[in-house]
C-alpha cells in the first residue's frame, strides 16, 4: 500500500521533482566561495568577465567559467647567482632574491606566461647593469643603496604585469680567487701603512713632549734666575741706602761680613784639608772682626 502511494505522489509531481533538482544545481553553479589567499579570473565565452574576491561571488551558471585561479600571497623566486662586471673591471657573482605578490590577476594571466621566469631574467639584467655602473668598493660598502636601487627598477619593469616587488635582496657578492688574493695583498699593505704611520705620529709625540719639557725646564729656570736677581736688586738698594745713611762705614762693614762667611765656608768643608791663608787676608779677617765687634 505505502508503495503504490509513493509510486502514484512520484507520477503526479515528478516534473515539479525535477525542476527543483535543477534549480539547486543552477544555484550551486552560479555561487562560488573564493578563499582569502586567492582571487579568480572569470571568462564568458573564452573572454574576460570579472575578477572574484575573496568570499561569495555570484556568477551567470554556465555563461560564465572560473578559468585561473591565483594565490595573492607573497612568493619568493629562488636564489639566482648573477654574474657581473664593475665599472673597474671586476668580475662579482652576485646572490640575489626577489621577493613578490600577484596584485591583479588579470594582468598576470594574460600578459606574461611564466611571471617566475620574467621577473628572474629582469632581476639579472638590472642587477648586471647596476653593478657596471659602480666600483668593487662601492658595491660592497653600499650594499643597502644598491637594493633599493634594484627594487626601485624592477618594480618599475613589473608593473605591467601586475606584481608588487615587496623586496629585493642581494645574499652575497662573491669574488674569484685571483681578485680575493689581491684584495688580501691591499688589505696587508694599508695595514703596515697605518703601523709606520702610527709609529712615526708617536715618535713625533714623544719629540714634542721632549720639547716642552725642556722649553719648561728653560722656563722655570728663568724665572729662578729673573728671581735671583731681583733678590739681588734688592739687597744692593738696602747697602746703597745703607752706605748712603752711614758712609763709607757701611761699605766696609758689608766687606768684612763677606770676607767672614767666606773664610767660615771654606773650614767648614768635609774631610781633613789644609788651607794657605795670606797674611793680607789675616789682617783683613782681624779688621772684619774688629768691625764687627763694633758693630
Amino acid at each position: 500500500m505505502n508503495e503504490e502511494f509513493l509510486l502514484q505522489l512520484l507520477n503526479e509531481n515528478g516534473f515539479y521533482l525535477v525542476l527543483a533538482i535543477l534549480l539547486i544545481v543552477i544555484i550551486m553553479a552560479g555561487v562560488r566561495i573564493v578563499p582569502q589567499s586567492e582571487k579568480h579570473v572569470v571568462e564568458r565565452f573564452g573572454r574576460l568577465k570579472s575578477v572574484l574576491g575573496p568570499g561569495i561571488n555570484f556568477i551567470v551558471p554556465f555563461l560564465d567559467r572560473v578559468r585561473h585561479k591565483v594565490s595573492i600571497l607573497e612568493r619568493q623566486l629562488p636564489t639566482a647567482k648573477q654574474d657581473a662586471i664593475t665599472s673597474d673591471n671586476v668580475l662579482v657573482q652576485v646572490d640575489t632574491s626577489v621577493f613578490y605578490r600577484i596584485l591583479e590577476p588579470e594582468k598576470t594571466v594574460y600578459r606574461i606566461r611564466d611571471v617566475d621566469a620574467a621577473i628572474a631574467t629582469t632581476v639579472a639584467g638590472i642587477v648586471r647593469a647596476e653593478i657596471g655602473k659602480m666600483e668593487l668598493d662601492e658595491v660592497q660598502s653600499n650594499r643597502a643603496r644598491l637594493i633599493e636601487t634594484i627594487k626601485a627598477s624592477v618594480e618599475v619593469a613589473v608593473d605591467e604585469w601586475g606584481v608588487d616587488v615587496t623586496r629585493a635582496e642581494i645574499l652575497d657578492v662573491n669574488l674569484d680567487q685571483a681578485t680575493r688574493d689581491a684584495m688580501l695583498q691591499q688589505l696587508n699593505a694599508e695595514r703596515a701603512r697605518r703601523a709606520q704611520v702610527t709609529e712615526a705620529e708617536g715618535q713625533k709625540r714623544s719629540v714634542e713632549l721632549a720639547a716642552d719639557a725642556e722649553l719648561y725646564a728653560a722656563e722655570q729656570a728663568a724665572k729662578a734666575r729673573r728671581v735671583g736677581a731681583d733678590a739681588e736688586a734688592y739687597a744692593t738698594e738696602v747697602v746703597a741706602e745703607a752706605i748712603a745713611k752711614n758712609g763709607i762705614e757701611a761699605a766696609q762693614y758689608q766687606v768684612a761680613l763677606k770676607q767672614v762667611e767666606s773664610l767660615n765656608a771654606l773650614g767648614n768643608g768635609q774631610g781633613k784639608q789644609t788651607i794657605l791663608v795670606p797674611s793680607s787676608a789675616i789682617e783683613a779677617f782681624g779688621d772684619a772682626f774688629k768691625m764687627l765687634k763694633g758693630k
